[in-house]
């Protein structure tokens, strides 16, 4: 990991740092439109041979049992069980915070119109499962689709050698209330959800992260006319720190290593206007690495991770903001004050107590998030994005009379008169 200096960096150097790890390799794309192709032919048994080509898996019965649900819910222990309840009932009041209720606007006498949310009905949850299980990735896509009213829920996540899928995963979506669930990942499981198989149905949306192949078979199926729509593509894990004088050197090593513990490709950064800090942090996060069994994949990580020193308080931000993180913590003096300067992040962690661990598990909002600078334009996953909007329009008869000048106006100047006569046969009945 090395320390850049603001005032020694030419322009050049300067937007480089803004550049990510390329997280993609030249053969993924043509792989990964293979598998789906192939599935997209060839359903149920194309799946079983990339399961068992991919996670060298032989499943014959594809969808998880309600029996595998059931004993997966009675295998958690209960110090897990109280997490997992903890962590549920958090989401869940967040995201059902940011249900609205729809609000009839009179545009002019006569003309109310207003928008309905309605639930996108068939969707699918991809759950990866690498070195570690996520039931906590049940949850956060789980949990909004349950409350949007999705009145389809699939759930994908790779099988073990022995044909089953983590019992925490499986806990967590019974817990949740979802029950079809099935015994597929990587590209394969995205094109299963996108254009459907015999056992596996077709949705309208998919969500979840996954590995470079399932960000390119999202690509792909997205761009189909026969597949269907993404939440984001996510590339690999990513924070950025601002921090000043006061921070801890440890608790920054430590938010630093929790991002690089993720994947080889991810990526931790530093900003500070404290040299003396770099310095620091510099000095004891080796140690700190060590402390954990994940040093190779740590490694990797922070040999593309920096820290960047910034002349000011004002460059930092603006640093942060040219670098656009999914995940930032602002681990700073007055980090309250900050706010309202932050304009492009994912998810925001504001003060010494907030670490990013928060967010990936239980504190309420959802760890599924843009990355990739991404965040210049986009949004992690919320509720909104089970759902999509309707607009409505209620028009009396003199409302359409007063409205009726404006619309053939309209109409005569683009050459459509078959929209003024919509209106004017109206009003000469």
């Amino acid at each position: 990991m090395k320390i850049y200096y603001e005032n020694k960096l030419t322009k050049e150097e300067h937007i480089s740092l803004l550049r990510r790890p390329s997280a993609l390799k030249s053969d993924t794309g043509q792989i990964v439109q293979e598998v789906c192709l192939a599935i997209k032919q060839r359903g149920d048994n194309a799946v079983r041979e990339y399961n068992k080509k991919f996670d060298n898996a032989e499943v014959q019965a594809l969808r998880v049992s309600a029996e595998e649900l059931e004993a997966a819910k009675d295998s958690l222990s209960a110090k897990f069980l109280g997490a997992l309840n903890i962590a549920i009932k958090n989401i869940r009041t967040f995201h059902e915070s940011q249900l609205n209720k729809a609000q009839r606007i009179t545009t002019m006498e006569g003309v109310v119109c207003w928008r309905e949310a309605r639930p996108i009905e068939r969707v699918g949850l991809y759950v990866p499962a690498g070195s570690a299980p996520l039931p906590s990735t049940v949850l956060m896509l789980g949990i909004p689709a349950v409350i949007a009213g999705c009145s389809r829920i699939i759930l994908c996540s790779p099988p073990k050698i022995n044909g089953s899928v983590d019992p925490l995963v499986l806990a967590a979506a019974a817990m949740i209330g979802i029950d079809e669930v099935y015994k597929v990942g990587g590209a394969q499981a995205i094109a299963a959800m996108a254009y459907g198989t015999e056992t596996i149905p077709k949705v309208d949306k998919i969500f979840g992260p996954g590995n470079r192949y399932v960000t390119a078979a999202k690509q792909f199926v997205s761009t189909d006319p026969e597949g269907a729509a993404i939440d984001l593509l996510a590339g690999p894990s990513e924070v950025l720190i601002l921090s000043d004088e006061t921070a801890n050197p440890d608790i920054v090593a430590y938010d630093l290593l929790s991002q690089a513990e993720h994947d080889a490709d991810s990526q931790a950064v530093l900003v500070t206007t404290s040299e003396l800090l770099a310095k620091e942090v510099l000095r004891v996060l080796p140690q700190r690495a060590s402390e954990f069994p994940r040093n190779k994949i740590v490694e990797s990580s922070l040999e593309h991770s920096y820290i960047f020193v910034a002349d000011s308080f004002e460059s930092a931000v603006r640093f942060s903001n040219d670098y656009a993180p999914e995940h930032l913590i602002i681990n700073m003096q007055n980090a309250e004050a900050i706010i309202p300067s932050i304009i492009n992040a994912g998810s925001v962690f504001v003060g010494s107590f907030a670490p990013v661990t928060a967010g990936d598990y239980a504190s309420g909002t959802n760890h599924t998030l843009p990355t990739s600078g991404t965040t210049r334009w986009a949004s992690g996953v919320s509720l909104d994005s089970f759902l999509k909007n309707v607009t409505f329009q209620s028009i009396t008869k003199s409302g359409l009379e007063s409205l009726a000048p404006t619309l053939t106006a309209f109409a005569s100047v683009e050459g459509l008169q078959a929209h003024a006569r919509a209106v004017t046969s109206r009003l000469s009945k």
